[in-house]
């Protein structure tokens, strides 16, 4: 016997594609089910039921899924434990290292990816795309769909949303017109609060991420929500720029203050920076002037105050203050290296820095690894993926009220960051990831990412001693 049930939502689906396979219907359906809905459950119950049914007879069963590792060698440990859940432990057969045998019945795998060589395989009995909304549509139709053209085969999307423009969404558009046409269901979708009507568990899990990210989070939309994004636009809403303002007052050195040699006093506040790096192109031009050339590229430094008070069972990350800012235009990184650890070691005493590594930045965070220690320096490389997580973080922080500006003090530097936040546009791109800047017309986005930096330091976790926090 199979294990893990299925749910009410499971079932319905299960039984539309067993329906069309069975009756020769060659019909096409879309799935869009929330994260850790169970899609993955349900295509293994299938594939082991379908598996089954054509053991004598045989023929194939084709999945896709965006990369071969992790999701196609998940895919595969999921069938195979769901076989031997079936009882068929010591009859299935594992072939070629992408092939399970049952009889003369084959579910075979294959990795979407736009580099993979997919060989000439027939789709008899089912042709099923994994995270359909990361799979090419020119990789789809090229080499995944006709495996199914003489067979008329029944093709099956499973996902959650993104944006207007992939597979997952072109195939579910082109089903809500067919099912209007002809009436047959050929679309489903169950969001969070669907899923969560039949595990406890699962809605305090999600809604404990509602809190964590905010509910406009374009991964909460469009994970648990199902709710598409619609291109790109502004990166910080008005309401989002309400709530990263604060009250609290800035401040250019600790509460207790410095010593008479300029060193920290202790104190019980913790202190994380933010460290985002002119570009080399503009490193070396000390002559210029901010009132000369108001947008040249500038070296900015965050600070903030960790307060861990607010962590509760939801929230489990500190809110973070930010209390001061640093801020250097063309002066080069050589120059800047005494001051750059004056003021993090010795007045702050920073726990954690993140530092901009990306380009020249590499020898400043190696620099201040040396001086500062590498358990409290951490360098950053800006790539696609990683900006695109520490844009989503940033998104997190401000929707939850986890992180807030001081308040207004007719500074350069107030003015300059609300103008970037203001300024700084997001694009989404295909597999969930993003990118946020300041359109170089429009000026730059050093505090923008000196910002980003600071909530990846604020990941600093003390370790707890009796009566409060120690080093």
């Amino acid at each position: 016997m199979i294990k893990e049930r299925l749910r009410p939502y499971q079932t319905a689906v299960g039984r539309a594609i067993l329906d069309s396979v069975m009756n020769h219907r060659g019909l096409t359906f879309s799935v869009e089910m929330a994260r850790q809905g169970g899609k993955n459950e349900l295509s293994a119950q299938l594939e082991v039921l379908l598996l089954t049914l054509f053991m004598g007879k045989g023929g194939n069963l084709v999945k896709c899924s965006p990369t071969f590792k992790p999701q196609t060698v998940t895919s595969m440990m999921r069938l195979k434990e769901r076989l031997n859940d079936a009882g068929y432990s010591g009859f299935w057969v594992a072939e070629l290292g992408y092939m399970v045998r049952l009889g003369r019945a084959r579910q075979i795998f294959f990795s979407a990816d736009d580099s993979s060589h997919v060989v000439g395989a027939t789709a008899h009995i089912l042709l099923e795309v994994d995270e359909s909304q990361d799979v090419s549509q020119e990789k789809y139709s090229k080499e995944f769909r006709p495996m199914g053209s003489a067979t008329n085969v029944t093709a099956v999307h499973y996902g959650t949303t993104w944006d207007d423009a992939t597979l997952l969404e072109e195939v579910k558009q082109t089903n809500l017109e067919l099912e209007r046409r002809d009436g047959i269901r050929r679309h489903f979708r169950y969001d969070w609060q669907e899923i969560a009507k039949y595990n406890p568990d699962y809605r305090r899990y999600v809604e404990g991420e509602k809190a964590r990210l905010g509910e406009s989070h374009p991964l909460f939309q469009t994970q648990y929500a199902l709710h598409p994004i619609r291109g790109g636009g502004g990166f910080l809403s008005l309401q989002q720029r309400a709530q990263l303002q604060g009250a609290h007052c800035r401040r250019h050195y600790p509460p207790g203050g410095v010593n008479e040699g300029g060193a920290r006093k202790e104190g019980v506040q913790i202190y994380v920076a933010g460290v985002d790096l002119a570009g080399e192109a503009e490193e070396g031009e000390d002559a210029m002037l901010r009132a000369i050339k108001p947008r040249q590229d500038s070296t900015v430094v965050t600070i903030g105050e960790l307060d861990f008070s607010t962590c509760n069972e939801v929230v489990q990350q500190p809110r973070i203050n930010i209390v001061e800012h640093y801020w250097w235009t063309g002066r080069p990184h050589t120059s800047l290296y005494p001051q750059l650890v004056d003021l993090l070691k010795n007045l702050w005493g920073c726990r954690r820095v993140v530092v901009d590594a990306t380009g020249v930045g590499a020898g400043v965070s190696s620099f201040l690894q040396k001086a500062l220690g590498r358990s409290i320096v951490t360098p950053f490389l800006f790539t696609q993926q990683s900006k695109s997580r520490l844009g989503f973080a940033l998104l997190a922080a401000i929707n939850s009220g986890r992180v807030k500006m001081y308040a207004a003090d007719g500074t350069e530097e107030y003015r300059q960051f609300w103008t970037q936040m203001e300024r700084a546009k997001s694009v989404f791109r295909p597999s969930q990831t993003m990118n946020f800047y300041v359109a170089p017309a429009e000026g730059h986005d050093d505090f923008l990412m000196s910002l980003a930096l600071l909530i990846e330091a604020s990941e600093y976790k003390p370790r707890s001693a009796r009566g409060g926090f120690r080093e």
